[in-house]
C-alpha cells in the first residue's frame, strides 16, 4: 500500500474551528499537540453509546481543567472528523442538540 493510501484526512466542524479561535496560542499548541496525538492512533478516544455512538471523546487536562475533544472516525474512508472541543460542563448537552448536523455531516 502507498503513502497515500495510509494519509489521513483530518476535517473540522465550524463549531470546533470557532472554539480553537478563542484560545490563546499556548492553549492551541496543547490542542494541536492532542489532535496529532489522535491521528496518530484514531481509536484513542472514548467511544460514546446510544445517542452519540457517532462520537468518540478525548480527553486531556489543559491548565489543570479537564479538556474534551470530540470527534468522528470513520475507518473505511480514512477520515477524522473534529466536532467539538470544550469542557466537560455541558460538553455532552451540546453534542446531543448537535447530533443532526454531525450525522449529515459524516454521511457521504
Amino acid at each position: 500500500m502507498s503513502e497515500e493510501q495510509n494519509e489521513i484526512n483530518v476535517y473540522e466542524s465550524r463549531r470546533f474551528a470557532k472554539a480553537l479561535s478563542k484560545l490563546s496560542d499556548a492553549h492551541l499548541c496543547i490542542v494541536e499537540d492532542e489532535i496529532d496525538r489522535i491521528i496518530r492512533a484514531p481509536n484513542i478516544g472514548e467511544r460514546k453509546k446510544g445517542d452519540l455512538s457517532h462520537l468518540r471523546v478525548h480527553k486531556f487536562k489543559m491548565d489543570n481543567q479537564l479538556a474534551l475533544l470530540g470527534y468522528s472516525w470513520i475507518e473505511e474512508k480514512i477520515e477524522i472528523y473534529l466536532l467539538q472541543f470544550g469542557p466537560h460542563e455541558n460538553f455532552y448537552q451540546k453534542m446531543k442538540g448537535q447530533r443532526k448536523r454531525d450525522i449529515k455531516l459524516l454521511k457521504p
